[in-house]
């Protein structure tokens, strides 16, 4: 198997995962600022032109970071990052939809939107002017999903899963782009921090991140 690793949030997820589980596969990095995922030969591998994705031996492919924890963690179930029984995993993929689609999706698409507008116009289709309702709906969600949240230790309970993981890395990504939370929330303030803590955090940086500026 081959990683395609870029600077950028759903690769760090996927890097953040695999030092979790202490796995190690041979990398490829693919530049995504001059758009090399938009290009052949990337392309015949992933047609949506997304990062990171997983070349199997057989020379098929996996792609969307979460896709390809779910696959890693049924050949490497220990740590378990998703759960142990069904119950535990159908927990783990509950909070990390919400976390996704109410969410970091908005963060993700406002950045599209705004900050990195530059960057995206005339690679996918944007809208400026949905960027600052997007920034507005994943303000609030953050504070919906802190009240759900309470007092659990991590998004599962007392297990992390790659729900957090998954919460942390575009929270992080978004406060270095212009779109921080409110780190004085009860519960996502001092859960951020926990996440913040663990060695993997800070080791899953991209080497290419430079101090003050995106964090992907």
């Amino acid at each position: 198997m081959k990683l395609l690793d870029a600077m950028s949030p759903a690769p760090r997820c996927l890097r953040m995962y695999l030092l979790e589980k202490g796995i190690t596969l041979p990398t490829e990095q693919i530049d995504v600022f001059t758009g090399e995922n938009r290009q052949a030969p990337y392309l015949a591998h992933n047609p949506a032109g997304q990062t990171p994705a997983l070349l199997l031996d057989d020379g098929s492919c996996i792609a969307e970071s979460i896709a390809v924890m779910e696959y890693l963690e049924e050949l490497h179930p220990e740590p378990p990052l998703v759960g142990h029984t069904r119950e535990e995993r159908a927990v783990t993929r509950q909070w990390q939809r919400r976390a996704e689609l109410n969410v970091t999706e908005n963060i993700h698409n406002a950045y599209h939107y705004a900050e990195g507008l530059k960057r995206f116009e005339g690679r996918i289709p944007v809208a400026p002017e949905a960027a600052a309702g997007l920034k507005h709906v994943a303000q609030d969600r953050i504070r919906w999903l802190d009240g759900m949240m309470g007092a659990r230790t991590f998004l599962a309970g007392e297990r992390f899963t790659i729900a957090d993981i998954w919460l942390y890395v575009w929270l992080d990504f978004g406060a270095s782009v212009g779109q921080d939370f409110d780190r004085a929330l009860p519960h996502v303030g001092p859960w951020f921090e926990r996440v913040a803590a663990r060695a993997s955090a800070d080791a899953s940086l991209h080497p290419a991140c430079k101090p003050g500026g995106v964090r992907g």
